[in-house]
Parts: C-alpha cells; sequence; structure tokens
C-alpha cells in the first residue's frame, strides 16, 4: 500500500478535527515535524490538547499553534524557551500537565504497546501524584500512570519507503518512535522517500504497520534552539 500523499495539507485533510488529543514528536527543535505543525495551524483546528516533549519555542513548532490559540491544554515535560506559552499559563488560558519526560515517553509507549496503565516511583510526594492511585511493591509507594492514546500522531523521519517504514537520523529520533506507535493515526514527515524494498529489513527503525501516512519535506529549516558560538 502506498501511504504517500502529495502534501502536508493533504496528508492531515479529513483526519485532524476539533478537540482532538494530538502527539508531536521531537525534542525542543530536534525532531520535530515542521511542515506537518504548520499545516496544522493553517487547517484552523481548535481546542486540541497537544502531547509533546516541550512546546516549540515563539513562532516555531508548536509556538504557531500558541500564537494561535488552537492549543487549549498541553501535556508536556518542559515549557521553557516559549514567553506566549508562559503568558497564556500563567493568565488561566491554558492548561498544563507536567509529566516528568521518562514518564511521558513510558505513557506514550505504554499506549503504543497496548499496555493501559503502569506503575512508576517517579513523582512519589509530590504534585505529580495528586489524584493518581498509588500503590505499594517491596515497601515503596509506586504512583499509577495512564497510557497515551492519541488521535493522531505527527512524526518526523528521515526516510522512509512507500509502505512506511522508517529510519530515524541520530538524536532526532527521541520521542519520534514512542509517538509514531501510540498514535491511532500516524502522519509522518521525511526527508527521504525510498521505493518499498530498498531499507534493509535490519536498518528499519520503526516498521511501517504504525505509519498511516507520509508526506515529503525535503528541505526542513532544522532551526537551532540555541546557538552558542565564541566571540574569538
Amino acid at each position: 500500500m502506498d501511504k504517500v500523499y502529495a502534501s502536508a495539507a493533504e496528508a492531515l485533510a479529513g483526519v485532524v478535527k476539533d478537540g482532538q488529543l494530538i502527539a508531536v514528536g521531537g525534542f525542543g527543535l530536534c525532531g520535530i515535524p515542521e511542515a506537518l505543525i504548520a499545516a496544522l495551524r493553517d487547517t484552523g483546528v481548535k481546542n486540541l490538547t497537544c502531547i509533546s516533549n516541550n512546546a516549540g519555542v515563539d513562532g516555531f513548532g508548536l509556538g504557531q499553534l500558541l500564537a494561535t490559540r488552537q492549543i487549549r491544554k498541553m501535556i508536556a515535560s518542559y515549557v521553557g524557551e516559549n514567553k506566549e506559552f508562559e503568558r497564556q499559563y500563567l493568565a488561566g488560558e491554558l492548561e498544563l500537565e507536567f509529566t516528568p519526560q521518562g514518564t511521558l515517553a513510558e505513557k506514550l509507549r505504554a499506549g503504543g504497546a497496548g499496555i493501559p496503565a503502569f506503575y512508576t516511583r517517579t513523582g512519589v510526594g509530590t504534585l505529580v501524584a495528586e489524584g493518581k492511585e498509588t500503590r505499594e511493591f517491596d515497601g515503596q509507594t509506586y504512583i499509577m500512570e495512564r497510557a497515551l492514546l492519541p488521535d493522531v500522531s505527527l512524526v518526523k523521519a528521515y526516510a522512509a519507503d512507500r509502505t512506511g517504514n522508517l529510519i530515524f537520523r541520530k538524536t532526532a529520533r527521541n520521542f519520534n518512535p514512542n509517538v509514531a506507535m501510540a498514535g491511532k493515526v500516524t502522519i509522518v514527515e521525511v526527508e527521504k522517500l525510498l521505493d518499498t524494498g530498498d531499507i534493509d529489513p535490519d536498518q528499519v527503525h520503526l516498521p511501517g504497520i504504525f505509519v498511516h501516512r507520509i508526506v515529503v519535506n525535503a528541505n526542513p529549516e532544522k532551526r537551532i534552539e540555541q546557538r552558542t558560538v565564541r566571540t574569538a
């Protein structure tokens, strides 16, 4: 089955709707699906709950959707580098569910693996544990965390074949495989499109069974979140 769409807008058509739970891959600005995020902004869908390690920066990544007020709630680990995020949150205009980074990754992985919940010691005795079931194992208290099952997952990979087998590149892999596995519908943005059979099976980082739609963005901007250079 050929899963390739001509543009990011076409890949999102008929899939995204108001009020959905949407997961977005990436870590900071590394490995974010730039074209898909911009196309999501252009659809005008609103009241979204977005799952992502962070919320991009002002004017780029998920920061674009914050600027247009399309995000109602963020489920995230880190929300620095974004003044509009801070403003909306402090003004009570944006809901936030802080989730420890490892817990967030496991909540997505569990969702993709069909595991409804798991126990972790991370967050015990903190705000993270409020309202959650706890249980004792071997004399230690654990929090029960529910898995995440996004309606739509937006993912960045380096390359794909036409059936959706993916190759990620170095640190841009980050949250992307877990986000891809968890989504009810997973849309992937890639830099290179290969013919089916061109990827050695041993080189497949994520099998195509988790991928529903593919769009090619051959020249992503790949902004650097914080550029530091020597003065001399």
